[in-house]
């Protein structure tokens, strides 16, 4: 990991000393450097289903030591989109915040995220084996592997929602604890990557295929970001239907650059293996569906995040290079990345067998205990005690990056 260590600054002053080689484990991909003027602070989180969790440590890991620390600027996805819209939406600090989030990831099961009962699972299992077989015909709609009611219902009881909006979100604009909120989803309807706003004197944007709608964010618009492809059911806004915001979200950090961010934190949910380590045979033979899914998925949700962070350090350099007359309203941005010490995936097989009985027969059909490294499984692990861990490596991390982390705030 160190060797894709980089720093991305938005201060032109002289390159300091290179640090000291860090370890494999290092948490932190991209560090700062100092800025002469202070900016908004933007929180940006990925996805990752369950991995979420990991996110919720880095936060208390911070909010411990700034409790009335203001991200001004939050942007979600999936999972990560769970996040941003507490944050938002709670009246209180941002440690008050942040504990109760914990309290509520704490709090999870996979029966509150779906119906895990053996009746439900294996009905839709038959209903999909029989719409692939149909040709066509009148055959009973699935909608997704799996119902989340339940985690729609337990959003709805966290968050209050009024007419299935957060209000909160609102009243934090109004007294300026907040200047903008992203939640990105991607529409199944048109195939565009879609960013739901909510902010003050906010502009809206379009890029190829994506684009800013402003909204009254609500427990919709979090439930078809955190909508995971093939397992998790599409969510209607309007007239279209929505899935998981990853999947076409080619730049993860536009929302919060297009937002006014100086400064960014990044959390993402993906470890950075040594070359010892991607060399490393996952699974032996013909690859199960898990292993297939987990790639895919790791590569649609979670990859991004570096690509972007490398073009961020591009033009970083390019405007560095050009006075500020030149730069065509551009600037320079502080970015700090933070991300796991341990492969989470790797991690979650070792709480596989605590999954309910139904679940884990139906996952370990599709491969999970041929793959040393069953990242699909990681992101649907809704167990307390995987979540705890991811919790506490979040904070872990944290602490581990003391110094950049103090250094990038401080600034």
């Amino acid at each position: 990991m160190s060797a894709e260590s980089r720093r991305i600054g938005r201060a032109e002053l002289p390159r300091s000393k290179p640090m000291s080689k860090p370890s494999h484990e290092s948490s932190v991909l991209q560090k700062s450097t100092g800025s002469r003027d202070t900016g908004d602070y933007a929180l940006v989180m990925t996805g990752g289903g369950a991995r979420g969790a990991y996110q919720v440590g880095l936060l208390r890991y911070i909010a411990r030591k700034y409790p009335d620390l203001r991200f001004r600027i939050l942007s979600g996805v999936s999972a990560g989109a769970v996040n941003a819209a507490h944050l938002a939406q709670h009246q209180g600090t941002f440690l008050e915040a942040v504990e109760e989030l914990k309290g509520l990831w704490e709090g999870l099961l996979p029966e509150t995220v779906f119906r895990v009962d053996a009746p439900t699972l294996m009905w839709n299992v038959v209903r999909s084996g029989v719409q692939l077989v149909a040709g066509g015909t009148t055959a009973p709609r699935v909608r997704g592997m799996v119902d989340t009611e339940p985690l729609h219902d337990l959003l709805v009881e966290a968050m209050g929602p009024v007419d299935g909006e957060l209000p909160g979100i609102q009243r934090n604009l109004d007294q300026g604890r907040l200047n903008a909120i992203a939640i990105s989803t991607t529409s199944y309807t048109t195939g565009q990557s879609v960013t739901w706003v909510q902010g003050r004197d906010i502009e809206t944007w379009e890029r190829p295929n994506r684009r800013a709608i402003r909204a009254q964010i609500g427990i919709r618009h979090v439930m078809a970001s955190a909508a995971l492809p093939i397992f998790f059911p599409a969510v209607q806004i309007g007239q279209a239907w929505y899935g998981d915001g990853g999947m076409r979200l080619s730049a993860p950090l536009s929302p919060a650059l297009h937002l006014g961010a100086h400064k960014i934190l990044a959390v993402s949910n993906r470890y950075v293996r040594t070359r010892a380590e991607a060399s490393r045979v996952e699974v032996v033979g013909y690859p199960p569906p898990a292993q297939v899914l987990g790639v895919l998925y790791n590569a649609v949700f979670l990859d991004l995040i570096d690509q972007d962070a490398i073009r961020l350090e591009r033009l970083n350099n390019i405007l560095r290079k050009l006075p500020e007359d030149q730069r065509e309203g551009m600037r320079v941005v502080d970015l700090l990345v933070q991300r796991p010490s341990r492969d989470l995936g790797r991690l979650a097989r070792y709480y596989e067998p605590r999954l309910p009985s139904t679940f884990r027969f139906l996952t370990r059909g599709w491969g999970t205990r041929q793959t040393s490294s069953p990242d699909i499984l990681s992101m649907l692990m809704f167990q307390p005690d995987y979540i705890r861990r991811l919790i506490e490596l979040g904070e872990a991390d944290a602490e581990a990056r003391a110094k950049e982390i103090d250094a990038f705030l401080a600034a």
